[in-house]
């Protein structure tokens, strides 16, 4: 199995859900998980900000049109265009993250971590424990987050894991676990794994996991590779 990106060809159906092949032997799925809809829809897509943005675009329109002496007709037909218009985006744009999440599977063994997804055609990222360095979880809100994953070794491209990557992060790419539920459990169950895989190699740090309520980034999956 290559390392990163293998793209279904030949196998229509996968041996294992989630996997492009069978488990080797001592290999178990410890966790498989999804992207939860909503929460990825509004972080990868950012919602909000389209939403934002509409909102602000059409108030200079109303203002401008205000100022030319428009009657309210007139203005009450640009506020329906501009409301229908940013329905119709923000209606196409979460459809389409429910096709990816749909075609997302997220899976942890006792090995590695697996990424599959793409919407047109099926790849997979397969990551070696021993490939990764690091693990940072970012939390939003209380119920959803995302887990990067920093690697030792390899290289991948951005745009062909996008949006399964830690945004903004174009040089060294940081494939990640995008708007899982309960993402905190996810990376302690993570950190144990690993811990229970190469004792010797790994540092557990379970006090980054104490406070729930904590939104930033931090080495929440408590990983610490060969030191």
């Amino acid at each position: 199995m290559r390392l990163f990106h293998d793209e279904e060809d030949e196998t229509p159906k996968e041996p294992v859900p989630g996997l492009p092949a069978a488990l080797p032997e001592g290999e178990r799925v410890v966790w498989q998980g999804q992207p939860n809809a909503a929460s990825f829809a509004l972080h990868v897509f950012h919602l909000r900000f389209i939403l934002l943005y509409f909102v602000v675009a059409t108030g200079f329109r109303l203002i401008g049109l205000s100022q030319e002496g428009a009657e309210t007709v007139l203005l009450i037909s640009a506020t329906a265009s501009s409301t229908f218009t940013c329905l119709a985006a923000m209606g196409l744009l979460y459809g389409l993250a429910v096709l990816m999440v749909r075609s997302t599977l997220y899976t942890l063994t006792t090995q590695r971590v697996v990424l599959r997804y793409g919407v047109a055609i099926r790849k997979y990222i397969n990551l070696p424990f021993g490939q990764i360095r690091a693990a940072d979880l970012k939390c939003h809100g209380r119920r959803t987050g995302d887990i990067s994953l920093r690697l030792s070794g390899g290289r991948v491209s951005y745009l062909n894991l996008w949006p399964h990557a830690r945004p903004f992060r174009m040089m060294q790419v940081e494939p990640a676990l995008r708007a899982i539920s309960e993402p905190r459990s996810v990376a302690a169950l993570m950190a144990e794994t690993i811990q229970a895989s190469a004792p010797d190699g790994v540092r557990v740090q379970s006090s980054v996991l104490a406070d729930p309520s904590d939104t930033g980034m931090a080495g929440a999956a408590g990983l610490a590779i060969g030191t």
